[in-house]
């Protein structure tokens, strides 16, 4: 996509939540993961590359020691709906034994996450805990529920703050949503 194309489909869509709202459900789960892993020096795993954003404003927030690291797993691409899942970089640091903190920016159908933490639990990690930036309420059932979410959306293709149409906008202080079909 060009940079026209992406402006255009930005003019086009409808803000669904604004930055300060965006900030606020950041502060939530960081208070959330505080309180359950203050004394836990978990392994922070964001998954790339939704998680960059979301992880760059909470780890901040974070006020106490962590170790932190990326995976790559993903079954988007540039596309809008999922497919296979592809392992694209593993962890470099060790979690058998470690309690880990998956983050990643979207909980939509779940298989993605849910296969994430399971390899991850084959892997040896004594717990695997998820942080989410946002929920989608898609209405059907998911592999896997999140244990710290910051916002819930509607079931809708959104992007901004790490989440991507067709490649662009991740950079969002705020959510969008693509305009319905008539």
């Amino acid at each position: 996509m060009d940079a026209r194309e992406a402006r255009e489909i930005l003019a086009a869509a409808e803000l669904i939540v604004d930055a300060p709202a965006v900030q606020q459900a950041v502060d939530r789960v960081a208070a959330a993961v505080s309180a359950r892993l203050a004394e836990r020096n978990p392994l922070v795993l964001a998954i790339m590359g939704g998680a960059t954003i979301f992880a760059g404003h909470l780890l901040p927030r974070l006020g106490f020691p962590l170790e932190y690291d990326y995976l790559h797993a993903t079954r988007y691409g540039n596309a809008t709906t999922g497919g296979e899942l592809a392992w694209i970089v593993a962890p470099r640091t060790p979690v058998a034994g470690r309690v880990v903190l998956l983050v990643d920016d979207i909980l939509d159908e779940g298989i993605t996450l849910a296969a994430i933490r399971s390899r991850l639990l084959g892997d040896g990690a004594a717990e695997c805990l998820t942080a989410v930036f946002a929920d989608k309420s898609t209405g059907r059932a998911k592999p896997i529920r999140a244990d710290f979410v910051g916002i819930t959306l509607p079931d809708r293709y959104v992007f901004g703050f790490g989440m991507d149409v067709r490649g662009a906008w991740r950079n969002l202080p705020a959510i969008y949503a693509l305009q319905e079909p008539a």
